[in-house]
């Protein structure tokens, strides 16, 4: 059996009580390593709780070699641990599949991940439209493709949650093309920078899916004990310090109910400076 158990978004003891019976009896435990982290445990931390040792699972292995992971399930009980909820990335989704190819029998078991923790700042949940990736930019790769989800979003008043861009175990390609394999220190891109880029794509783009002074709340370990959130506007928010990672953005919608603006005004540094732009946004609808 391939046990796919959420572990929830900090601590390690935010597992379900099913997911820890659950990894307790399996033989193996792959920790997949890439998409995101927990930011109040670690590797050790897990083990203790486990009692077991955990594989810490990176892309090559999870994309190229996940044959390994359902082998070793088609005979004996194994769990592939997820930051946040199991299906939080498409590549899990994928593990799946595989794994009915193979015969190997599957079974999720589920926990909180940002796309539902982050109602925790006051936004209504189904108001919400499409969540969109923002990625480091390099010197030749800048992609836009979210501005045109986030246009459609906010055309039918639906806010964005942009999730931001973390490398782990990222190859450095100049000590590559030198026969070394090393690899980068983690990057997790941080609030300032996604606003930043997002501002860049705008004035590329030029076509008003938003503004500087676009409303948006930025958020802040999520789940932790000092998750924060931050009202402002983008162009405020591209020079807004969040603290420790891990960090994710929402881009407010043109309608924004009553008893959101209520609850946001409490993560304003200037309520009424923040309120107007909201007033503002709104009229462009």
């Amino acid at each position: 059996m391939l046990y796919m158990i959420g572990l929830g978004l900090a601590y390690s003891t935010d597992i379900t009580v099913r997911g820890l019976e659950a990894v307790r009896k399996c033989k193996k435990v792959f920790l997949e390593g890439y998409t995101s982290i927990l930011m109040a445990a670690d590797k050790e931390s897990l083990e203790q709780l486990y009692g077991k040792e955990v594989i810490i699972a990176d892309r090559e292995l999870v994309e190229s070699g996940s044959e390994k992971i359902l082998e070793d399930a088609k005979d004996d009980d194994v769990a592939f641990l997820v930051v946040g909820d199991v299906f939080g990335a498409t590549t899990h989704t994928d593990l799946v599949i595989r794994a009915r190819e193979l015969g190997v029998k599957v079974e999720c078991i589920h926990n909180v991940s940002v796309m539902n923790a982050v109602g925790a700042c006051g936004l209504q949940l189904y108001k919400f439209g499409q969540a969109v990736s923002i990625v480091f930019f390099t010197d030749n790769w800048r992609p836009d493709s979210f501005y045109d989800k986030i246009m459609e979003n906010r055309k039918i008043g639906l806010h964005t949650l942009l999730l931001l861009d973390i490398k782990v175990k990222e190859p450095d390609f100049k000590e590559l093309m030198k026969g070394h394999l090393v690899y980068e220190p983690p990057r997790y891109m941080s609030v300032a920078q996604c606003c930043q880029e997002l501002l860049e794509v705008e004035e590329k783009r030029k076509q008003g899916a938003y503004t500087p002074d676009t409303p948006c709340v930025s958020v802040s370990r999520l789940g932790a004990a000092d998750q924060a959130f931050n009202a402002a506007t983008l162009k405020q928010l591209s020079e807004y310090d969040a603290g420790k990672p891990l960090h994710s953005v929402i881009m407010l919608g043109h309608q924004v109910h009553d008893l959101e603006l209520e609850y946001l005004l409490e993560y304003a540094n200037d309520k009424e400076a923040f309120k107007a732009a909201v007033r503002k946004d709104q009229e462009k609808r």
